[in-house]
């Protein structure tokens, strides 16, 4: 008996000195037909238990169109130009690196009237730091977008490399964080693989559903080309370009009984 409470004894010290590693999942789904959403299994069930959002599931034809901002290539000015002469919303997911070697153009989505994201500060994976971490990592990128637009918090988060958990998501949430990954994306990120302006719109044309939550990458010499092109055909098909924020805001608001 004294042999299997020393064991037991051994076997607890072991498992408080080697640090427990959490699961991870990463962002994914079955690409959809015919228009239709993709499908994401258990992801979609963690989410609607824990919080957060791919899709907006209301079956109209919003669009939201986001981007992930780690470093710059070249093309953020003129895809905030073309932006701002189509009035087409959009949120920019922005790192610390990006914050600091870009504050203009950080200013100017602000001014621009775009949403900022938090992608965080140093691009970890969420699901291997601790809690007082990740806070840290949110914080620290709040405030230095903070201190280039005024903006004293941002509400949305996108996980470096779409990697999270449920632990991730729940802290995420009490510190006043939305998870928002996407239903509509396809490798882009590679700067030096270029493919033409034409691969990118049919990418996107392709993948088009009602409610689709889009990820673009910047540094993406095809998808500032194609931007243009894309909203246009997305128009064409009677889709509308939304915020964040009318998705998010709308679910959060109550709606009046008997219409008052």
């Amino acid at each position: 008996m004294r042999k299997w409470v020393k064991l037991t004894l051994f076997i607890m010290l072991i498992n408080l000195a080697v640090p427990q590693i959490s699961h991870a999942y990463g962002w994914g789904y079955k690409k959809g037909q015919a228009n239709q959403p993709p499908e994401v299994g258990k992801y979609g069930q963690i989410l609607e238990e824990y919080g957060g959002y791919y899709l907006d599931h209301s079956g109209a034809k919003n669009i939201y169109l986001t981007f992930d901002n780690g470093y710059e290539a070249g093309y953020t000015e003129g895809i905030l130009d073309l932006l701002e002469a189509e009035k087409v919303p959009a949120t920019f997911f922005v790192t610390g690196h990006y914050v600091r070697s870009e504050p203009e153009l950080i200013k100017r989505m602000a001014k621009d009237g775009h949403i900022i994201g938090n992608h965080s500060n140093h691009h970890p994976d969420f699901t291997q730091i601790s809690k007082a971490e990740f806070a840290q990592e949110l914080a620290d990128l709040d405030r230095a977008v903070e201190q280039l637009t005024g903006i004293n918090k941002l509400h949305y988060l996108r996980p470096p490399k779409g990697t999270f958990n449920e632990e991730t998501i729940k802290w995420a949430n009490e510190l006043g964080y939305i998870h928002v990954f996407w239903s509509l994306a396809f490798v882009d990120w590679h700067s030096n693989q270029k493919k033409g302006w034409e691969s990118a719109y049919q990418q996107v044309m392709n993948q088009l559903h009602p409610g689709a939550i889009i990820l673009l990458h910047t540094v993406s010499e095809d998808n500032a080309e194609a931007l243009s092109h894309l909203i246009k055909g997305v128009r064409e098909q009677g889709y509308t370009f939304k915020s964040l924020d009318d998705l998010v805001l709308k679910e959060m608001t109550p709606v009046p009984l008997y219409g008052f």
